[in-house]
C-alpha cells in the first residue's frame, strides 16, 4: 500500500493513498468499540465563550481531557483508545468549535480560544484539574492551555505538536493556501457526516481549520520554556511533524520525556485514517502513555 502525506496537521491525520474499502467500517468499528465497553458515559452540550459545545464524559478516577485534531470528531480521533484509557479514568472529551456536533461562531478559529472554551468547559463540569492529551492540532492547544491556563493541568501529552512553521516540510503550507474540502480524507468526511449531516457545517469546519493553518505563528521559545507542566512528547517515526521539531520541544521544555514510535501521524493513538488490518500500535504504545501519567 503506498502511502502520501497530503492532508497532515490540518486533520490531525495523513491520508492513504489508497482504495477506499472500508472507511466507513473503520469509523462504524471505532464507535462500536466505545458503545460494547460498558463504561459509565454522560453525554450533553455546555454554554462556553458564545458556543453550546459537545462533550462526553466516560469512566471514573483522575480526570484525563483528550482534545482532538483538526478536521476531527470525538470518535475519528480517539474512538480506539477511549475504551481503554477510561477503564481506569474519568475521560472528558469535546468537540471544538465548528467540530461534529459543536456550533460554529461568529469568529475565527484559533488555539487561543480553543484553549479557552476547554478550560471553561472544566470549570462548566467541576474538574479543578485534569491530565491532558492533545494530538495534532489538539497538542497545539494543549500547549496554549498549559500558557493560559496551567493550574488545570497535572501532566500533559503533546502528541504531535506543532509550535513553530519549520516543524513540518515547506510543501504543507503550499498545499494549505491551496487546500479545499475536497483535500479531506474521506474517512474524516464520514466521521463528520454520521455526527453531524451537514454539507455547509463541514465546509465551515474544513474552512476554518485550514484558515487557521495558513495563518499560524510560531510560539515564542521563551513562553515554551516558561512550561513547568511534567510532559511527554510523541510522534511516530513516520509522521509529518519533523522528528528535530519534536526534540528541539522537548529540550525547550525542562524535564519533558520524548517518546519516537514507529508508525504514522496518529496512528500511535488508532486514528482512524491510520487504520489498517492487523494494526495495534496504539495498543502497544498505551502502557507507555499510561506509565507516565500514572507515576
Amino acid at each position: 500500500m503506498k502511502r502520501a502525506i497530503i492532508y497532515a496537521v490540518l486533520a490531525g491525520t495523513i491520508s492513504l493513498s489508497c482504495n477506499n474499502n472500508g472507511e466507513m467500517k473503520n469509523q462504524h468499528k471505532s464507535e462500536m468499540e466505545t458503545k460494547k465497553s460498558n463504561l459509565p458515559v454522560t453525554k450533553g452540550y455546555s454554554k462556553v465563550n458564545g458556543l453550546e459545545m459537545y462533550y462526553e464524559v466516560y469512566g471514573n478516577g483522575k480526570p484525563l481531557v483528550l482534545i482532538h485534531g483538526g478536521g476531527s470528531t470525538i470518535q475519528s480521533n480517539f474512538g480506539k483508545m477511549l475504551p481503554m484509557l477510561a477503564r481506569n479514568r474519568k475521560v472528558i472529551v469535546m468537540e471544538l468549535q465548528a467540530h461534529g456536533r459543536t456550533e460554529d461562531r461568529e469568529k475565527e478559529s484559533s488555539f487561543e480560544q480553543d484553549a479557552d472554551d476547554v478550560a471553561l468547559l472544566l470549570n462548566n463540569l467541576k474538574i479543578e484539574k485534569a491530565d491532558v492529551l492533545g494530538f495534532s492540532n489538539g497538542a497545539t492547544t494543549t500547549i496554549q492551555l498549559a500558557l493560559r491556563h496551567p493550574n488545570i493541568i497535572d501532566k500533559m501529552i503533546l502528541g504531535s505538536a506543532l509550535y513553530k512553521r519549520n516543524g513540518v516540510p515547506e510543501q504543507f503550507w503550499d498545499f494549505m493556501s491551496q487546500a479545499n474540502v475536497s483535500s479531506m480524507p474521506q474517512e474524516l468526511k464520514d466521521a463528520y457526516m454520521s455526527v453531524n449531516p451537514d454539507s455547509v457545517g463541514l465546509k465551515t469546519m474544513h474552512d476554518r481549520d485550514a484558515k487557521r493553518m495558513v495563518k499560524f505563528k510560531d510560539i515564542p521559545d521563551q513562553q515554551i520554556q516558561s512550561i513547568k507542566i511534567p510532559t511527554l512528547i510523541i510522534i511516530g517515526d513516520k509522521d509529518v511533524i519533523k522528528p528535530e521539531h519534536a526534540l528541539e520541544l522537548h529540550r525547550k521544555i525542562d524535564g519533558s520525556k520524548l517518546l519516537i514510535v514507529p508508525g504514522l501521524h496518529g496512528e500511535y493513538l488508532g486514528e482512524i485514517t491510520t487504520l489498517k488490518s492487523g494494526n495495534i500500535e496504539y495498543a502497544k504504545v498505551l502502557p507507555l502513555l499510561k506509565s507516565f501519567l500514572n507515576k
